[in-house]
């Protein structure tokens, strides 16, 4: 129950689409990133070329997607992403999730790779592959209005990439309901390289819970909390993500001019409040069964209307960058929605290359006819954005990523990345467990899997110092097993602010009808956690990469609360091995993964 129990498989080699069971032990993975992860590792393997047609992508909901559970919309998107070479599984809100458990299905697994571009549309049972060369080249934006227009129902729903996932820009996105995004990793140049445009799906069915009274007295009881809690119930409604911008500055992790300061000057140009005081916000967008609405509508005095930005794009565009002009951050972050690029990475990347500009390691007969990249340009950040989405210009060697790009000068020190994918918008400087989260995220460099600036700096679910070394293993693995179950139901991350293990382990037990205890229930994440590690062994992804950059281990803090600061990742490491039951040298052991049922 709440389990549709149907696979939809399409093969774009064969032109074929066929309709499956779900698998029989889902139980042991729950869904949506579990599941999906698990069914890639069987099918596909840790070995396979993210760009050969042997690759697959994964649409996976979980058993609470298209509930009446607080933030039911989430869906994952599972492949090998090509920005890192690890498990990619990218998370990603709106309504396309819900709307493909309305239309039956909870799932969909493209393979193979089209002759030429093609996108699937699904009404409830019927569903076939549509020749989209007509969409080939167009942005996200437009493909989804004709998408819309050619299923002929204005309450279907579109997920899609533009030019940056057909270009395979490394860490382009697959866009839905045109604002949101699976942005990580590159989930979206792996749907380029199939020649596969996107998805619009119509459904009419509601996911059944097993017991629907007391299925709804818990979810009225979650929401309460999550509406009475101080961040989901008054911050996030208010100011959105960008709620965070003067916190996080205020406590010195503000990364800044691409993480060479901890401190933004121009904060409080930039911020949420920002947003509001200078008459841009229309309203909130919340995304489906969500009581907590952080998303953004917002107009810009030049006529653009848009949504957003949120915290880490907000950041990536601005500081990172060293910009305080918010029309150019809204606007960055509406050509990455229009092209499909994930906001991170690409600001995060411009930041690099400024400083290699500044340098003097980027000439600047390499611009073409672009702004200088400098600090502080926002018309650098505009224009180098649309380059980087279209692969045009310096925009082509900038869309690999900043890994790739300062590699290809001899300066990788200069790429704020983990695992090959920039890092976020918090300076571990000033949080050692999130530095340690950062280091051990399974998809490379992440705020999402473990998000220990909770605990470290918003004192939720209780406060505890930053700078303590102590604990912080045991925090991390919670956090991470926690998120991992959180993903494989279908719900937001949002809601941990507010809901404890306990609370999702009561909304999974009432859908699904089980009976399991919280430990059990987190028992299911650390099996996910525990499977994506051993994909990324099998990848080649070794332990040697449970790393940050150079800059954060070796070179202190300038200014602000955190001077002096750097992270002490080689003490932390050794305890979190040691506290996930891995070997010293950072390896699942046979007898973890025989307890936890992977062998």
């Amino acid at each position: 129950m709440s389990f549709n129990g149907k696979v939809l498989r399409v093969n774009l080699t064969e032109k074929s689409v066929k309709v499956e069971k779900l698998p029989e032990d889902y139980e042991l993975y729950l869904g949506g990133r579990g599941l999906a992860t698990k069914m890639f590792y069987d099918e596909v393997g840790p070995q396979v070329d993210p760009f050969s047609p042997e690759n697959k992508l994964f649409f996976a909901t979980g058993p609470l997607t298209g509930t009446a559970a607080p933030t039911g919309g989430r869906y994952m998107v599972v492949t090998k992403g090509p920005l890192t070479g690890t498990i990619a599984s990218s998370n990603s809100g709106g309504y396309f999730g819900a709307e493909l458990k309305f239309a039956g299905y909870d799932m969909i697994i493209i393979e193979g790779k089209a002759e030429k571009p093609v996108y699937l549309m699904i009404k409830d049972d019927h569903v076939e592959l549509k020749d989209a060369s007509h969409l080939w080249g167009k942005d996200v934006f437009e493909t989804t209005d004709i998408m819309m227009e050619e299923i002929g129902d204005p309450r279907a729903r579109v997920a899609c990439i533009g030019p940056a996932g057909e270009k395979l820009v490394k860490f382009a996105a697959i866009m839905n309901d045109k604002h949101r995004a699976a942005g990580r990793t590159g989930v979206g140049a792996v749907m380029g390289s199939k020649n596969f445009k996107g998805i619009v799906v119509r459904g009419t069915k509601r996911p059944e819970v097993k017991d629907p009274a007391k299925f709804m007295e818990v979810v009225k009881e979650k929401i309460k909390k999550l509406r009475e809690n101080g961040i989901t119930g008054e911050g996030l409604p208010k100011l959105g993500t960008k709620v965070l911008d003067n916190i996080i500055n205020q406590n010195g992790l503000y990364p800044t001019r691409n993480f060479q300061d901890s401190v933004f000057e121009f904060t409080d140009e930039v911020s949420g409040e920002a947003l509001v005081e200078k008459g841009y916000l229309v309203k909130n967008m919340p995304c489906f069964g969500c009581p907590i609405a952080c998303g953004r509508r917002v107009t810009l005095p030049n006529g653009i209307e848009t949504e957003g930005p949120e915290y880490e794009t907000g950041w990536a565009f601005g500081p990172d960058c060293g910009v305080s002009d918010l029309i150019a951050i809204v606007e960055a972050n509406h050509l990455c929605n229009k092209y499909g690029l994930d906001t991170i990475s690409a600001g995060s990347t411009i930041a690099c290359a400024m400083e290699m500009y500044e340098k003097g390691i980027v000439k600047k007969e390499e611009l073409g006819n672009g702004p200088e990249l400098k600090f502080g340009s926002s018309e650098a950040v505009v224009f180098y954005t649309k380059q980087i989405g279209l692969r045009e210009g310096i925009g082509d060697k900038l869309a690999e990523g900043s890994y790739r790009f300062a590699e290809s000068y001899g300066h990788p020190e200069f790429a704020m990345v983990v695992k090959k994918q920039e890092i976020p918008a918090y300076d571990p400087r000033g949080a050692q467990g999130h530095g340690l989260e950062y280091a051990t995220s399974n998809r490379g460099g992440c705020h999402v899997r473990g998000y220990m600036i909770s605990p470290e700096i918003l004192g939720a679910p209780e406060k505890i110092d930053p700078q303590a070394l102590e604990g912080k293993a045991e925090w991390v693995k919670a956090f991470q097993d926690l998120t991992a179950v959180i993903d494989a139901g279908g719900l937001c991350l949002f809601t941990s602010f507010a809901l404890g293990a306990d609370d999702y382990a009561d909304l999974i037990n009432a859908a699904l009808g089980w009976n399991k205890s919280t430990e059990e229930i987190l028992k299911i994440g650390e099996r996910i956690w525990n499977l994506e590690r051993k994909f990324n062994l099998e990848a080649g992804i070794d332990p040697s990469q449970d790393t940050l950059p150079k800059r954060l281990l070796e070179e202190p803090v300038k200014e602000g609360p955190n001077k002096g600061q750097v992270v002490h990742l080689d003490q932390l490491l050794p305890k979190y091995y040691e506290v996930r039951g891995w070997s010293k040298e950072g390896i699942p052991t046979e007898e973890k993964l025989k307890e936890l049922g992977i062998l």
